[in-house]
């Protein structure tokens, strides 16, 4: 199977030529032998959900250093705060002032109850702002959803380390690219899956700007897809925030970052 950078951006490194120029990726011959360039999307802009009651209810546990959070339902079922549908609201007032030609027509989201709301606020606030149709539909896709934490899920750092003291030790030797806790995914599982939607998501939104709704692992693992990071580069980087957009053009055969976690239209709103 091809690379994904030769699927994605165009280009192939060889692993057998670490640090030299990059070689074009052949994408199938046309008429006079010269590889087609690959199908990519004019605009490729990800989001994170809004602030969701768990994302509330873990800063007060963390604050606290408490061993549990008041969430009984899954964590496919948790909704935006009344904060988080404000910020929803914002990213789409952001997404009715882009350029028409980087304005989104097309939609792919998580299944989650926190992201797909986020869409529908956000969808509905540019649709009224008359930028995008009203009828405009939501591509709901499980590639999308959030990491999996098998048997850390729901728990506070203070919870790990006092019920799992092996699993905290081995997390912090292996780092959060590779350390899969029982039953859950790490993010380099996250990324395998980031890597196959990326593929549909070029060729079936090919010239057209497409925004993704997710979830702050799997908009990490966006960018440590796109833009070729190392494990140092990734883990250098803060977290996703709360509805912040992050955006990628179609230029010279490959998808190029214009800006990364941005939020100053969180502010304005």
């Amino acid at each position: 199977m091809a690379d994904l950078r030769t699927t994605l951006n165009g280009q192939h490194h060889s692993a057998h030529a670490a640090g030299g120029p990059p070689v074009p990726a052949a994408t199938g011959p046309t008429a006079n032998g010269i590889a087609a360039p690959a199908p990519l999307p004019s605009v490729l802009i990800a989001t994170r959900h809004g602030e969701s009651t768990a994302n509330v209810e873990f800063q007060l546990a963390e604050a606290a250093g408490a061993l549990s959070v008041p969430i009984s339902c899954r964590d496919a079922d948790i909704p935006l705060s009344l904060q988080g549908r404000q910020q929803a609201q914002a990213l789409g007032r952001w997404w009715a002032g882009l350029p028409s030609a980087d304005r989104p027509r097309s939609v792919w989201c998580s299944p989650y109850v926190r992201t797909a709301e986020t869409a529908r606020f956000a969808l509905a606030q540019a649709a009224g702002l008359g930028a995008v149709p009203v009828s405009l539909g939501i591509r709901y896709d499980e590639r999308l959803r959030d990491r999996e934490l098998g048997i850390l899920e729901m728990l506070p750092k203070a919870a790990i380390e006092a019920k799992y003291p092996e699993e905290a030790a081995r997390r912090r030797k292996m780092g959060e690219l590779y350390y899969r806790p029982p039953g859950g995914e790490s993010w380099a599982d996250v990324a395998l899956r980031v890597r196959s939607l990326l593929r549909d998501v070029c060729a079936e939104e090919a010239g057209r700007p497409v925004l993704l709704v997710a979830h702050d692992c799997t908009v990490l693992m966006l960018r440590y897809a796109l833009d070729r990071l190392t494990e140092e580069q990734l883990t250098a980087l803060g977290p996703v925030n709360n509805c912040s957009t992050s955006l990628w053009r179609a230029e010279g055969g490959r998808l190029r970052p214009d800006h990364w976690n941005r939020t100053g239209h969180l502010a304005a709103g």
